[in-house]
């Protein structure tokens, strides 16, 4: 469904040994598809990742997508916001809840950044423009309460969550996105409204954003349940040397 860090950098889960045989003729038409993504760009190669989303024998996996978002989520569907009732909730240990609309976000101070997504599985697309409201700003606009150590980040998918400390949140780098890729987030990439986090790896940067909770403890996620670290910054791991910058 959507790339990622999104939802999630992981395959959706497939059963062993279902399905039917595949023939050469399959094989090789796939192949060829692979091949057209290398030749002719972004275009074959976005429809490609998309149709892996839904391949269950895997064999789309292995194909060459280019520097371009791999597409998956995590619930096998999400609803579409709708652009007037959605609302992004900050909550829990805060002097002032906030329920912004798309149309108070946009209002807000926008930070413009250019920087890689980078999966822990090892993709990466390099150079991506984001647009958002400092993570900072929300926080500051609702009054962090002492006792708050943490975020907990809910997305309306109804099962992806992600956390911060607020040390972490304080990073400059830590935006609510409302544009990304020179246009508004649209539904496969989390949209309207999702977490970009740098420099770490993608699945921190949780998708379809509803609700931001302060919090007296860091709340591992939903990626973390399947053995990602809590504290994903970007390392050697996968050729990186990125370091927070904070």
């Amino acid at each position: 469904m959507a790339e990622g860090g999104g939802s999630g950098e992981r395959p959706v889960d497939r059963p062993d040994d279902t399905g039917k045989p595949i023939g050469r003729r399959v094989v090789l038409s796939i192949l060829a598809l692979g091949a057209a993504g290398i030749v002719t760009g972004r275009s074959v190669s976005d429809a490609l990742a998309k149709v892996a989303q839904h391949d269950p024998t895997g064999l789309l996996n292995i194909l060459p997508f280019g520097d371009n978002f791999r597409y998956y989520s995590v619930t096998g569907s999400v609803p579409v916001a709708n652009p007037t009732t959605y609302r992004l909730a900050v909550t829990g240990l805060v002097e002032t809840e906030q329920h912004y609309s798309l149309t108070d976000l946009a209002a807000l101070p926008q930070t413009d950044i250019v920087a890689d997504f980078q999966c822990v599985t090892g993709w990466r697309v390099p150079d991506v423009p984001w647009s958002g409201i400092r993570l900072s700003t929300i926080l500051a606009a609702s009054r962090v309460k002492p006792q708050a150590k943490a975020l907990r980040f809910v997305s309306f998918d109804g099962t992806y969550t992600e956390s911060l400390t607020l040390d972490q949140a304080a990073n400059p780098d830590m935006i609510v996105a409302l544009r990304m890729l020179n246009g508004p987030v649209t539904h496969d990439h989390g949209g309207p409204v999702r977490l970009y986090a740098a420099p770490m790896y993608g699945y921190k940067s949780i998708k379809w954003l509803s609700e931001i909770q302060l919090v007296d403890r860091v709340e591992p996620g939903y990626w973390e349940g399947f053995g990602y670290a809590i504290d994903g910054w970007v390392g050697a791991s996968n050729g990186r040397n990125d370091a927070p910058t904070t």
